[in-house]
């Protein structure tokens, strides 16, 4: 694969070009376009329709809007990148799995930038964290980057062969997007306290809460996530990268004709 990273590298540095050729800000928009979801979705659910009191309620949001951000956009942008590149494809003979790859890079830049800033600030907000939980924040990043590659492998080749997948991803991640821990914390509602398998599946059913219950765990509250959540998150992550991988290789034989 060493004998690739110039290409690697060269496919991420086109789709960081190709995504905001022509505008002015460039790309200053990954980082714009994540704060002002933050602004309209602190107005909206810490004020207008707030359903649950948290201090410092922009950096609660933020931390789950950040992860979830990242990990919707690598699939959004992994879906097309194959016909994107088809030219790429069909043309040359390397590693078809790079081109998800780099696609996802692309979104881990801005998720890294984001973090760079949210982390300072959520220190001097929240207290001091555990030295040994700032620790474990880059591995967090690294198993979040893991589980959205493996998702991405997946959805980029199928929607090679089926061009319905990228459609039906992106009706599917609004209402995850709204039943994942994003706005709330499912411990604390009313109703997941009286029933508290409702938890469980807003919990630990959905893939992402437990890589964003991590990232608050550190952020936010200051200690190490629990043991069961980095087993979770760990396993999560082999899990999604391995059957990518498989399924990718399974199916790319004919990428060169379907693309």
């Amino acid at each position: 694969m060493g004998r690739y990273r110039y290409l690697f590298s060269q496919l991420v540095r086109r789709e960081l070009r190709r995504k905001y050729k022509g505008s002015s800000l460039g790309v200053l928009w990954y980082l714009i376009n994540p704060l002002v979801l933050l602004g309209a979705y602190t107005l909206m659910f810490g004020h207008v329709f707030r359903l649950q009191h948290f201090s410092d309620f922009p950096v609660f949001l933020m931390i789950g809007l950040m992860a979830w951000t990242f990990f919707a956009q690598s699939l959004l942008a992994a879906a097309e990148s194959l016909i994107d590149q088809g030219s790429i494809v069909r043309r040359a003979r390397f590693p078809r799995e790079t081109i998800p790859a780099a696609a996802v890079t692309v979104q881990l830049a801005t998720f890294a930038a984001i973090l760079v800033l949210l982390t300072p600030l959520s220190l001097a907000l929240r207290g001091s964290s555990e030295p040994a939980s700032l620790l474990l924040l880059p591995v967090l990043v690294i198993l979040l980057f893991g589980f959205a590659l493996g998702c991405a492998l997946i959805v980029s080749v199928l929607h090679a062969y089926f061009r319905d997948v990228a459609p039906i991803l992106s009706a599917a991640l609004l209402p995850w997007f709204f039943l994942t821990p994003i706005f709330f914390s499912p411990a604390t509602i009313p109703f997941v306290i009286r029933h508290p398998f409702v938890g469980t599946l807003l919990d630990w059913v959905n893939p992402i809460a437990p890589y964003i219950d991590g990232f608050r765990s550190i952020l936010y509250y200051g200690t190490a996530p629990s043991l069961g959540r980095i087993v979770y998150v760990f396993v999560a992550a082999a899990l999604a990268l391995s059957g990518g991988l498989t399924v990718f290789r399974m199916m790319e034989g004919e990428l060169a004709v379907v693309v």
